[in-house]
Parts: structure tokens; sequence; C-alpha cells
């Protein structure tokens, strides 16, 4: 392998690592914003609508809102890497 294809292959791991460090962070906060908004929106929009005690149900609402917002967001990005590999792969191919 030569000198530039190896650059070219650094660069590109750099820039994969950035991305999964950025995602993780952003991920964080994005993740406590729906955690807080999903709470409150469970809490004043749902709950009342149940008897008393029923916070079971509150949490089972609240944890499948997020574990759909979660899959939706981890599939979307999992496209997008898949992308940028099939991209990558055809330059290489070229060059």
């Amino acid at each position: 392998m030569d000198k530039k294809k190896k650059k070219r292959r650094f660069h590109l791991a750099i820039l994969k690592q950035m991305v999964t460090l950025s995602t993780s962070g952003f991920g964080l906060v994005a993740a406590l914003a729906w955690n807080s908004f999903i709470q409150e929106l469970v809490s004043n929009y749902i709950k009342p609508y149940f008897k008393e005690g029923s916070s079971v149900i509150s949490l089972l609402i609240y944890a499948l809102l997020v574990t759909v917002l979660a899959v939706t967001v981890t599939y979307n990005l999992t496209k997008i890497v898949e992308k940028v590999e099939e991209l990558d792969e055809r330059f290489r191919k070229r060059n």
C-alpha cells in the first residue's frame, strides 16, 4: 500500500472516530432533553387519564416512547454510515 492510500485511510479513521465521539456527546445532551420532555408529556397529558397509582403504566408509555426514538435515530445513523462507506469504497476503486 502506498503512502497516499495509507494517509487517506488514516484520515478516514480519524474522521470516523470524531463522528463517533461527537455523536456520543450530542446524543447524551439530546437524550437528557428528550428525557425531560417525555417525562413532562406523560405526567401532564397521559397520567391524568389513569387512576391514582398507575405509575407503572406511565413508565411503560415513557419507555416505549424512548425506545421508538432510540431505534429510529440508530437506524438512520446506521444508514448514513453505510452510504459513506459505500462512497469510500467506490472512491478507492476509482483511484
